[in-house]
């Protein structure tokens, strides 16, 4: 079964803390069929990209309350609890 884990960074960016360490640490956790969603109020495009050059697929989408949630996964399909993966393309970095 595919499980997808969800860290919401806005509350430490609302702190004036950096968020790459948790992000980091929560990525290298991940186990085979594990995602990320990753909730930032902006793309974190250089994320993305780091993360793509590590063989992570992503998608993302622009959620109601104007964050962004990117859901990060290693090969094969998205995990399954991960609706904007489920339904969208990986991303190209790309704002739409």
């Amino acid at each position: 079964m595919r499980v997808c884990h969800t860290l919401d960074v806005r509350p430490r960016l609302a702190r004036g803390e950096e968020p790459f360490p948790v992000i980091r640490r929560r990525v290298d956790a991940l186990a085979p069929g594990e995602g990320l969603v990753v909730v930032a109020p902006f793309m974190p495009a250089p994320l993305m990209e780091m993360l793509r050059g590590e063989g992570f697929a992503s998608s993302l989408e622009r959620r109601a309350d104007g964050a962004w949630a990117v859901t990060f996964w290693r090969d094969g399909p998205p995990p399954r609890s991960a609706k904007s993966a489920a339904r969208a393309k990986p991303s190209t970095g790309l704002s739409p």
